[in-house]
């Protein structure tokens, strides 16, 4: 495996290992939890068409 696919892996990983814990708590942090989660989603997906679009 790439070091970038090492990369991925780790980070899907760490995402299930989140969302897991999300799913222990009371419903109402789950909310808050899951919309921080698809927050910090957005920017890093948004921020990637940026890189490659100036490029």
């Amino acid at each position: 495996m790439t070091q970038e696919g090492e990369s991925q892996s780790a980070g899907a990983d760490e995402l299930v290992s989140r969302l897991e814990l999300i799913q222990e708590r009371p419903l109402a942090e789950r909310a808050n939890a899951y919309r921080a989660i698809h927050d910090e989603l957005s920017r890093v997906l948004e921020g990637g068409d940026r890189e490659v679009s100036s490029r």
